[in-house]
């Protein structure tokens, strides 16, 4: 799975945003914290559920089940607004 083109990242000190541009069929702002923001970067490449888990697992302090329930949940809104290619 990858974010798709049709998305833009930005980040600042303190929260991320995913921005749709051209005819990415959603249109809105995502917003959230610097979580989202190392989630998206590692969707900037081609890569698996498991290889984001394991990426932020070694970035942050957190159980294993947290990690992935977030992972999880991010994943989800994102097929929701049609971000992802999978």
């Amino acid at each position: 799975m990858k974010l798709k083109k049709e998305y833009i990242t930005h980040d600042t000190e303190t929260e991320s945003l995913l921005v749709p541009a051209g005819g990415a069929g959603f249109s809105g702002l995502v917003r959230g914290n610097r979580t989202l923001g190392a989630i998206l970067a590692l969707l900037k490449e081609e890569t698996t559920e498991e290889a984001v888990i394991a990426a932020m697992e070694e970035r942050f302090d957190a159980p294993e089940e947290i990690i992935a329930r977030d992972v999880e949940k991010v994943l989800s809104g994102l097929r929701e607004i049609g971000a992802l290619d999978e």
